[in-house]
């Protein structure tokens, strides 16, 4: 037994040999590798996923110390993609990891093969890049699962996996789930919250700008278990494909 097979050999134990060889050949695109999507791709690296893309154009900073998994002292400044690869090539050097430092647009979609893609995870948070990614992987028939809102909230145990018309206590998932429907998009599975998000003070963004907006306040709990939720249905969906 070599050492990747023994690295997946308590794995095989609950899903079997079968499910460990599918999610070896499978391909995941993670787009946003921040609190939410951090957690995911670790995870599915932990459970055998083979090859991984990772999508971010952000820069690991301070302020990501208290709740994304890629954030330490040592990576401070550093991309997320980057970081997240070298983390993701320390637990097994056998993933295929490739790395995107772009922020994605839809006039740059073209960049991307989406049909390569055995799933997509949605974990970015800019509402017409989001829109425009879940109306892509729909129409390249790719699956796709999306968070939704995970800030200002402390409570794991009310994360939920859900289709987005049935979400509640989420005022993101509502604003998206209009735009959805307008566009003729009548289901979409979806990481949620349901508990209220906590209200937060506004904030100054800048002293040029003069601007103030309201700053999600973030803590461990949420996105970690909403990025779990996300590479756990992945990871299921996978498995169960013909």
């Amino acid at each position: 037994m070599n050492k990747e097979e023994n690295q997946y050999s308590r794995t095989a134990l609950i899903l079997g040999d079968d499910a460990i060889k599918k999610l070896r050949k499978s391909h995941v695109a993670i787009f946003g590798i921040g609190g939410v999507g951090g957690y995911a791709v670790e995870a599915l690296a932990r459970i055998g996923v083979g090859k991984l893309d990772l999508i971010d154009h952000d820069t690991v900073a301070i302020s990501n110390l208290n709740r994304q998994i890629i954030a330490t002292h040592s990576t401070l400044d550093k991309p997320k993609v980057v970081a997240m690869k070298k983390r993701i090539e320390d637990i097994n050097p056998n993933t295929i990891i490739n790395t995107n430092q772009c922020f994605y647009l839809p006039e740059e979609k073209e960049k991307f093969d989406f049909k390569q893609y055995d799933y997509i995870i949605d974990a970015i948070d800019t509402v017409t890049a989001k829109l425009d990614l879940i109306e892509t992987a729909i129409s390249s028939n790719t699956p796709i699962i999306c968070a939704m809102g995970c800030g200002n909230r402390i409570d794991p145990t009310q994360v939920k996996i859900l289709d987005i018309y049935k979400t509640s206590g989420d005022p993101f998932s509502k604003f998206m789930s209009i735009d959805l429907k307008n566009r003729g998009i009548k289901k979409l599975t979806v990481v949620t919250s349901t508990e209220l998000p906590i209200p937060t003070k506004e904030i100054e963004t800048s002293i040029e700008m003069g601007k103030r907006r309201s700053i999600p306040g973030s803590s461990a709990f949420v996105p970690a278990a909403a990025g779990l939720a996300l590479a756990y249905y992945v990871t299921k969906e996978i498995i169960a494909k013909e």
